[in-house]
């Protein structure tokens, strides 16, 4: 794909695709039948200039071949290619703007510019790690899952890939979502990609305009309410999983755990010297001010439960930490010491709920909710919260119980006891859990094992190196949806918590 189509006429998006046959012969089948939305309007189509112009009203969709096929919608077309021979076909799109055609010649260099910009964006990065290679893939990863007119982070560009084959785990990934945006700003900051990194922030403030102090779970690339959830039945998903669904019903959720999220992000840039603005810090004061006074009210938790809400203590630590590094901003600022106390006071109130009710003395761990005994692998981010010191015997014991409990095998890990969601299925094993075990580790000083458990999770990756957001530990394939930010983010965490060590 094209990064630049800025300062001359070029199409919104280009999607260049080129076939060389290098020896021998080959047979390639192209196939172009495109719809819009689901279960998928048809559009009209002509010919203008040898290209293919498929609308929908005021969206244009276009296709070039070099080899002047017959392009057509809905059927396959076949060539042959002899040693040295080459196909480039060439997509566009053009939304509420004029559909420009782009000769295959002019794309393959435009093609080129994109590889040398890449290359160069990446040569950038701060990390000169042992798994350079990999941070860098899955930086380039959240880079290309930020839509740029907005620079709102996408969780994934999917919907509905099942989380369990042929089952109904099948959820709406394309949105973005606060919390994963936040990991994925320590990530850029940490490597030294600022500008992306504080456009997030940006974005964020824009996005939350309408709902402050509220944080929406989710927002849409141009920071709106998500809406409502909704079924496709005339679809079918992949492997005939069903339902198909478009928009995410968590969106109407209650989650805690991201105002903790938010503003441990904007102290990571405020740590790194970058000035909040003042309207940056009015929406952050204002998350810690609603903090404060809803942290005793159940919520959904990080893993969007659909069911009656509880007390998670995942959600209370990081109401915890919203709490706390909105005190830490408060010093570099004047803030007033009346709203200085009430943070206070409700951090030390909450730290004492978490630890009398929150900690499963025979298990020797923290538990997933106040009422329950289950264990909670998110929990194993307890050692870089500063909420505990990282040596005691707590942040220790939860690590190994939740590490050997729900384990699924080869460092894999489930997010919880399988089958205690209500759902019907069983999902696969969590990848950005075991992300976090890496790094649990490592900040308890057991390098050699976190690095061993590092290197088989790369494993894991596809071909071309990409993470969906779970995967089956009976074989290996990848689950939900795909390639998956969280996924990507938490191992960059990891690699930096290697490197630290």
């Amino acid at each position: 794909m094209v990064t630049d189509v800025s300062g001359r006429l070029l199409p919104q998006a280009i999607l260049v695709r080129r076939i060389q046959c290098t020896g021998g012969t080959a047979s390639i089948r192209v196939h172009f039948d495109p719809r819009r939305g689901l279960p998928g309007k048809p559009p009209r189509t002509h010919m203008v200039a040898g290209a293919l112009v498929t609308t929908w009203g005021s969206l244009a969709v276009t296709l070039q071949s070099s080899a002047g096929l017959g392009l057509a919608t809905g059927r396959e077309l076949s060539v042959d290619l002899a040693h040295g021979d080459d196909l480039t076909l060439v997509m566009t799109v053009a939304d509420r703007g004029p559909a420009v055609l782009t000769p295959p010649s002019i794309a393959l260099e435009l093609l080129e510019s994109t590889d040398k910009w890449w290359r160069e964006w990446a040569e950038d990065c701060r990390f000169q790690g042992r798994f350079r290679s990999d941070v860098i893939r899955s930086l380039i990863t959240l880079r290309l899952l930020t839509f740029s007119p907005s620079g709102a982070p996408v969780a994934a560009l999917t919907t509905s890939l099942p989380e369990h084959l042929g089952g109904t785990r099948n959820w709406d990934y394309r949105y973005s979502w606060p919390r994963d945006a936040s990991i994925g700003l320590g990530a850029f900051l940490a490597l030294g990609k600022e500008d992306e990194a504080h456009s997030f922030m940006h974005w964020l403030l824009h996005a939350s305009r309408l709902s402050r102090p509220r944080l929406e779970v989710l927002y849409t690339l141009y920071g709106k309410n998500s809406g409502g959830e909704t079924e496709i039945p005339e679809v079918s998903g992949y492997a005939d999983s069903r339902p198909v669904r478009v928009g995410n019903a968590a969106s109407t959720q209650h989650q805690l755990d991201v105002y903790g999220w938010v503003l441990d992000a904007a102290w990571l840039l405020a740590r790194n010297g970058r000035k909040l603005h003042g309207e940056t810090w009015r929406a952050l004061s204002s998350f810690a001010d609603f903090t404060a006074e809803n942290w005793a009210r159940p919520d959904a938790g990080i893993w969007e439960v659909r069911g009656q809400q509880t007390h998670y203590v995942h959600s209370k630590l990081m109401a915890w930490v919203a709490l706390d590094r909105a005190l830490r901003i408060a010093k570099t600022r004047r803030v007033s010491s009346r709203r200085v106390r009430s943070w206070s006071n409700e951090r030390a109130k909450l730290a004492a709920d978490i630890r009398e009710k929150g900690f499963d003395a025979d298990q020797g761990s923290y538990r997933r909710s106040y009422d329950s005994g289950d264990l909670d692998a998110a929990l194993l981010i307890l050692p870089i919260l500063d909420f505990e010191d990282v040596a005691s015997e707590r942040v220790k014991g939860t690590v190994d119980t939740i590490s050997r409990e729900l384990s699924a095998g080869d460092g894999l890990l489930y997010r919880y006891l399988p089958e205690t969601d209500g759902l019907l299925g069983r999902e696969g094993a969590f990848l950005p859990c075991s992300f976090w075990l890496v790094q649990a580790l490592a900040r308890l000083g057991r390098k050699d094992e976190a690095a061993g458990l590092f290197e088989r999770l790369l494993g894991s990756a596809n071909d071309v190196g990409l993470f969906a957001e779970e995967i089956d530990p009976g074989t290996g394939e990848l689950l939900g949806n795909f390639p998956q930010a969280f996924t990507h983010a938490t191992l960059i965490q990891a690699a930096l918590a290697l490197e630290d060590a």
